[in-house]
């Protein structure tokens, strides 16, 4: 088959990046003192806000601030950053973040949309998370389940090759067609 198997890494990378660069944009322009209160003037600063991923990236740092200020100093540090990416590629992604960060990173439509219109299928631990080995191994049942459908479709068209043409009237089941004298079939 020529279809290449389906890859995730691609928007964890993606998301990984804009918010890294999102808070280097902020750590620069607020000295690295990223506060709720500095996030919420970058919504406002085109500095941020005209950057391909600056304001989807802030806004959402706005709204998971106490998810990623792990230490509760009320800042968030280059450190938790970094470890709050590192979780969100090892836990996964939820279709909020794949919705809202996906979009903004760069990365190919197709993907996203395939992610999210299979993301219950793909979320094989029903966690409410895909992580890219669920969606790598999503891609590769995909392909196994074509390649049996397309085995299934071959052998159903053997068979009505062996049994005769599509112009015979008979509709009975293949189990019958044995049964039947010459002059019937």
């Amino acid at each position: 088959m020529g279809s290449k198997r389906l890859n995730g890494s691609s928007l964890f990378t993606g998301i990984s990046s804009g918010l890294t660069n999102t808070y280097s944009l902020l750590s620069n322009q607020y000295q690295d003192n990223i506060t709720i209160e500095n996030l919420n003037k970058a919504l406002s600063n085109t500095n941020i806000t005209n950057t391909a991923y600056g304001s989807t990236f802030a806004s959402y740092l706005t709204s998971n601030f106490n998810a990623v200020d792990k230490n509760g100093d009320g800042k968030i540090s280059a450190d938790e950053i970094q470890e709050y990416m590192n979780n969100m590629a090892r836990q996964g992604l939820t279709r909020e973040q794949i919705m809202t960060l996906g979009t903004a990173n760069g990365m190919t439509n197709s993907l996203q949309e395939t992610v999210l219109a299979h993301f219950d299928d793909i979320d094989s631990n029903h966690d409410g998370k895909v992580t890219n080995q669920e969606i790598s191994a999503y891609g590769v049942n995909s392909q196994v389940e074509k390649q049996k459908v397309a085995d299934r479709n071959r052998t159903i068209n053997n068979i009505s090759m062996f049994y005769g043409s599509d112009d015979n009237k008979y509709e009975g089941s293949l189990l019958d067609y044995r049964y039947l004298s010459d002059n019937e079939a």
